[in-house]
């Protein structure tokens, strides 16, 4: 009984001993000075846009709003021009009472901004990590601080974004340049990977095609290994994973996976990535569940859009902070303590058309892909069951082929009901897919439950973009404005998708899935 309640005091000593830490990643969105010294962005140059030393202020200001309210002990900072600006917002932030004692910033003079660090604990080294692709690249950031007697290094990153020539090749040299670092430390030295990697969590599944120039191989997943064979890598596989790294994208509820904005679309490609040896037990470890994004109401306007800093009309307003959130996880020199959880549920494609969004993953099983035209595919589980559309969730999939697959985000596009993301796929056995097609006798437009499926062997009279088949119409739209066929044409359709745009439509999306008889 003593030697029991000495180690039940021995355990509740080291967690009330225990260092916990809030660690971040923050996109400031540019910020520069108002010194002229040639390497700034146009809209940034002193004098220009209304870029004027009080506006510097602001911006700073804005800055330091945010990184007080996020109240992180370490926090990597990517798009701060120099070391002058990185020094004034420390001033700032210390004047404000968020004091940041410690800093370190990259200092490749050839790029235009540059990936920072700030920290309340002692930066003990840090180094740049050459990114040799051109002369603009930004360089990484590496710095070790030290937790207690414990050494952490954090790995401060801004790789090649997609516009203006960032094919996936580009990405890829940074990856390679961390992953060759990463490589000559010591087995035992713990890391964080964190940063603005300008790609997504499961970038090899949705990579856009522009993009890719290396076959699918992307950084952030083959060559920083955050995938498991063809799938991402789950909590419970990471302290077996030595060499993979666990994105914490996969700690939160796939419908809260974003952190910017891009013309609407939501992305996460700010990210915080950790090793195995985070999850060990020893040293300085995750705590498990507490990966978050930063959503302060003040980062977000009245209609709900990221409340990016306001650059408009060619002048800087002095509004608003950036066009990432931040992005947050908690660690700690108390052991790692997981939690298993619960496994996907069984579901039916039906049980979809009942939500509008999915608090958690779900398994479909024996998916059927009936059509596949791109990236897009529609499938069924059964040939009387209902069908669904899968929007650019769909590359590795092959029509003919049956799956079973996770889903883990699913939306309705003008009434349209649509899976876009998948997690996990498992090929099944292939099937004939005639018996899961319908005919032109189970056409019937105000059908709900025939929302995605497949008909062929349609054949109709083509009239005001509408296809009068036995005396009913139903409205029909080609992908591509030269498969329109004339006014008035006999058509026989091979195949069409029956889609939902506000009402009702048969979908044409290739010259092949139809024929005009005259």
């Amino acid at each position: 009984m003593l030697r029991l309640l000495i180690l039940l005091l021995l355990s509740l000593s080291s967690i009330l001993l225990a260092t916990e830490l809030k660690i971040a990643s923050y996109n400031v969105e540019n910020l520069f000075d108002d010194v002229r010294d040639g390497s700034e962005y146009d809209e940034y140059v002193p004098g220009k846009h209304n870029w004027t030393a009080r506006m510097v202020e602001i911006k700073l200001n804005h800055t330091a709003e945010v990184l007080c309210e996020l109240d992180a002990d370490i926090v990597g900072l990517q798009e701060i021009e120099n070391e002058a600006i990185l020094d004034r917002l420390q001033k700032r932030l210390k004047r404000v009472g968020c004091p940041y004692r410690y800093s370190a910033i990259t200092h490749k003079k050839s790029a235009n901004i540059h990936v920072a660090l700030l920290s309340r604990y002692p930066i003990i080294a840090k180094r740049d990590i050459r990114v040799n692709y051109s002369d603009r690249d930004r360089d990484i950031l590496e710095a070790t601080v030290k937790i207690d007697n414990y050494p952490l290094t954090l790995f401060v990153n801004h790789w090649k974004a997609k516009s203006r020539g960032g094919k996936e090749s580009r990405r890829i040299v940074y990856a390679k340049a961390l992953a060759e670092r990463i490589n000559t430390l010591s087995k035992e030295r713990e890391y964080i990977i964190l940063g603005d990697l300008n790609c997504h969590y499961d970038e090899y599944r949705v990579i856009n095609r522009s993009f890719d120039d290396s076959h699918g191989k992307t950084g952030i997943n083959h060559i920083l290994k955050s995938i498991k064979g063809s799938d991402m890598l789950l909590e419970e596989d990471i302290s077996l994973e030595r060499e993979g790294h666990y994105n914490l994208w996969m700690e939160s509820a796939p419908a809260k996976r974003w952190s910017h904005k891009y013309y609407g679309h939501k992305g996460a490609i700010d990210h915080i990535m950790v090793p195995y040896k985070l999850f060990d037990g020893r040293g300085i470890d995750y705590v498990n569940n507490s990966f978050a994004v930063f959503k302060a109401p003040f980062l977000f306007t009245s209609k709900g859009w990221i409340n990016t800093w306001d650059y408009s009309h060619g002048k800087h307003k002095g509004k608003g902070y950036s066009d990432h959130l931040p992005i947050f996880a908690y660690f700690s020199t108390d052991p790692y303590r997981i939690e298993k959880r619960k496994p996907a549920s069984t579901k039916q494609i039906e049980d979809l058309y009942r939500v509008e969004v999915l608090d958690q993953p779900i398994k479909l099983k024996g998916c059927h892909v009936i059509l596949k035209r791109g990236d897009d595919a529609i499938i069924k589980q059964s040939a009387q069951g209902m069908a669904i559309y899968l929007y650019g969730a769909a590359r590795a999939l092959e029509e003919g082929e049956c799956y079973d697959l996770v889903v883990s985000e699913i939306s309705n596009y003008k009434g349209l009901k649509e899976i876009t993301r998948i997690d996990y796929i498992q090929k099944q056995k292939s099937v004939d897919l005639q018996r899961y097609y319908l005919s032109q006798n189970a056409l019937k437009s105000k059908d709900p439950t025939l929302q995605n499926q497949i008909f062929v062997n349609l054949t109709g009279i083509y009239r005001n973009e509408h296809l009068e088949i036995d005396g009913k119409k139903i409205a029909i739209y080609f992908k591509k404005k030269r498969y329109i066929p004339k006014e008035g044409s006999r058509l026989k359709i091979v195949y069409a998708h029956l889609g939902y745009y506000r009402k009702p439509q048969l979908v044409i999306y290739n010259q092949k899935d139809f024929i005009e008889e005259g």
